[in-house]
């Protein structure tokens, strides 16, 4: 089975998750040195895990590397993990970082399906693990590029899950809150974020995400979440996981939106109380 973005948080917990359940398991990494993090770190577990040097975000490099990878195993299962989270109003993040927060978020997870399926398919067996987010449910300020990409990868996974059900491929959504993968402590922002419209704001975000990295719980409990999924002959559409995302989409769901858009906009410092 194959674990995109295997060097780092979710995907590599998974990785290493699933490679001491007994799943043989190949995790793509973007760089030489990202494949030696992931190595090492099987090793320290006292498990194996091979590494294939494969970005996701290129058409070329993701067909070089499953093929690489397909030429050693039939692929069961497929995660895709691979992501990246980026900061920014919509007025201020341009045409460019739209199309790669879409390509590597959206884009790439339907690319790998699409290299997988043909063999799914003929062995009548498969499995594909889509790790979403809380905001493929939920839309904040300050995120709306990064919620869109998660909500379009939702729409597309519902899709191709009823598309390829009668195949005998099985695709779940995983929806993590807030865990300790480090994902915002590199985020990017806009270029000019302290000077921009909303720089306090942008300032504010930095300084949470540093505050509460360290209070975030593990992300082996995403990465257990992905071996139930996968160890379940009839696995969940979707996993949330969490209590932020659970206790959010219920709010979501039950508060009316006139207030959650107050609440929201309190909390990310894009709007301010009257005085």
């Amino acid at each position: 089975m194959v674990v995109t973005g295997a060097n780092s948080g979710i995907g590599r917990a998974t990785a290493l998750e699933l490679a001491a359940a007994g799943y043989d398991v190949v995790g793509t990494v973007r760089s030489a040195d990202k494949a030696a993090v992931l190595t090492d770190a099987a090793a320290e577990r006292g498990v194996d895990v091979r590494a294939i040097v494969c970005d996701v975000g290129d058409a070329e490099s993701t067909a070089k590397g499953f093929a690489e990878i397909e030429a050693d195993a039939d692929i069961w299962a497929v995660v895709n993990n691979a992501g990246f989270a980026q900061a920014g109003s919509i007025e201020d993040v341009d045409d460019d970082a739209v199309r790669e927060q879409l390509e590597v978020n959206l884009v790439a997870p339907a690319r790998v399906a699409r290299l997988v399926l043909p063999g799914m398919r003929e062995r009548g067996d498969g499995r594909i693990v889509n790790v979403s987010s809380v905001a493929g449910r939920i839309s904040l300020p300050l995120m709306g590029w990064y919620c869109a990409s998660k909500h379009g990868l939702e729409a597309m996974t519902d899709a191709l899950r009823m598309e390829v059900a009668s195949y005998g491929v099985r695709v779940s959504l995983v929806e993590p809150g807030s865990f300790g993968t480090g994902i915002w402590d590199g985020a990017r922002y806009p270029a000019d974020a302290a000077t921009a419209e909303y720089a306090d704001a942008y300032e504010r975000a930095r300084r949470t995400t540093a505050a509460g990295s360290s209070l975030m719980p593990d992300p082996v409990w995403v990465a257990r979440t992905v071996r139930l999924a996968l160890g379940s002959p009839v696995p969940l559409a979707r996993y949330l996981i969490g209590a932020d995302a659970v206790g959010g989409v219920l709010a979501e769901r039950l508060v009316p939106t006139a207030v959650t858009d107050v609440v929201k906009g309190l909390a990310t410092g894009v709007r301010r109380l009257r005085r």
